[in-house]
Parts: C-alpha cells; structure tokens; sequence
C-alpha cells in the first residue's frame, strides 16, 4: 500500500455489504482489500475515459443525423 491507509466510513446497502462479505471470505481477502480494488479500478477507468478525450478534443464535431444517413447509404445498418 505505501502510505498509511486513511480511514473512512462508508454506508453500504445491505445486499451490497452482505455480498462483500461473502466474497471476502471466498476470496482470503479482506472487505477494505475489495473496496479499494474497486475504487481504484473505477478511477482508472475515469482517468482512461478523460485522456481519451483530451486526446479526440481538436477532432470535429458529427452531427448524428448525417452519420445515421451516411450508414444508411452505405447499407451498414
């Protein structure tokens, strides 16, 4: 982990927790291990998304009835 862990408190629904638990138990890991696997995976996942639009930024902008049309006369859809 490298730093010390930070603590927080976070409110699940009771179906969500009772699943973590389980798994938790399945998995020799800990409830704290899933969360922040999966938080960190989530910003990964944000992080990916807004590089990839800073990357297509300068690209024009479609206007999506002419690309419908475009994919229509092409036979695509």
């Amino acid at each position: 982990m490298g730093a010390t862990p930070k603590r927080a408190t976070i409110y699940f629904q009771p179906e969500i927790h009772r699943a973590l638990r389980v798994k938790a138990a399945e998995t020799d890991r800990s409830m704290s291990e899933l969360v922040n696997e999966a938080v960190g995976l989530s910003l990964a996942e944000d992080a990916d998304d807004l590089t990839a639009f800073e990357q297509r930024a300068g690209e024009p902008d479609l206007v999506f009835e002419r690309v419908l049309k475009d994919l229509r006369r092409r036979g695509t859809i």
